[in-house]
């Protein structure tokens, strides 16, 4: 970790109450930047400033948004926009998994909203700032979940056949879609959008979870890597100088990988890309 590689920049982390979140943001403070904590909660998002300004030294603030409303979407990015004019990087991490199926006031499944579509529109509504920052990074979290996952286009919201493996795949290939098809459409703009795998790290996602997947999330957290470990691909893509110019891939434990065949169905990715739009009120 290269102190001072991040100096001046000012990332925008999703998520970053814990886990891999946290860890990718104390890691790009600890590199310099000026970093943007996402989070939820109130008090805990206070406690993991406190905690990463201690630990780091650095330069850490906190902004509030609720990934399961579109309109705390909007304020997150318009609080942003009056108070910063640049934004080199932006981490898209936060993440759920919901072991029944549930529908956010906005009237999409929850898992598809938290872990795709509110960062859709967050990066649609941030494009400009961040092309105005360029060369910056867009970097996604998906998962190796996403090898496993469809995109059903009749059914995105799975109101037939939902399953809380089925819902975390297809959010995770959707980003992945995303990744790719907004590479495509910043092409010579000096912004880079890629993906990534984080590993296997016991998280929170699936302690949190009701029934057997809560025992299993437990049990699995014997077995998986810390988020410290988990943070070093989301990092390395938000400030490698390996991987400056470097769009439109999917990495695994800092490696580029092969992603999943349907994943680079181009026109599956402008198909999604349009209803998205559709779905969060943006012109395509």
């Amino acid at each position: 970790m290269a102190k001072g590689l991040m100096s001046g920049k000012v990332c925008m982390v999703t998520g970053a109450n814990s886990g891999i979140g946290r860890a990718t943001a104390e890691q790009l403070a600890m590199m310099g930047a000026s970093v943007v904590i996402v989070c939820r909660n109130r008090s805990k998002g206070e406690r993991v400033l406190s905690e990463i300004r201690s630990k780091t030294g650095g330069s850490v603030e906190l902004l509030l948004a609720d990934f399961a409303s579109l309109d705390s979407v909007r304020r997150l990015a318009e609080e942003f926009s009056k108070t910063h004019g640049s934004l080199p990087v932006l981490v898209n991490n936060a993440g759920v998994a919901k072991i029944r199926r549930s529908v956010t006031g906005d009237g999409f499944e929850t898992t598809f909203q938290v872990n795709y579509l509110s960062h859709f529109l967050l990066t649609r509504l941030l494009l400009d700032t961040l092309k105005k920052s360029a060369p910056s990074r867009i970097v996604n979290v998906s998962s190796v979940s996403h090898y496993g996952g469809s995109i059903p286009l009749e059914d995105l919201q799975l109101r037939k056949g939902y399953g809380v493996m089925k819902a975390y795949s297809l959010s995770k290939l959707a980003l992945v879609l995303f990744t790719y098809e907004l590479s495509r459409r910043l092409s010579g703009t000096g912004v880079t959008a890629n993906c990534l795998h984080p590993g296997a790290v016991a998280t929170n996602i699936w302690g949190n979870a009701m029934g057997p997947l809560s025992f299993l999330g437990k049990v699995s957290k014997l077995f998986l890597i810390g988020p410290d470990k988990g943070a070093e691909t989301p990092v390395y893509l938000a400030s490698s100088p390996d991987v400056e110019g470097v769009t439109g891939r999917y990495f695994d434990d800092k490696k580029e990988k092969k992603s999943s065949a349907e994943s680079y169905d181009e026109k599956l990715a402008a198909e999604l890309w349009d209803r998205s739009s559709a779905m969060v009120g943006l012109s395509p």
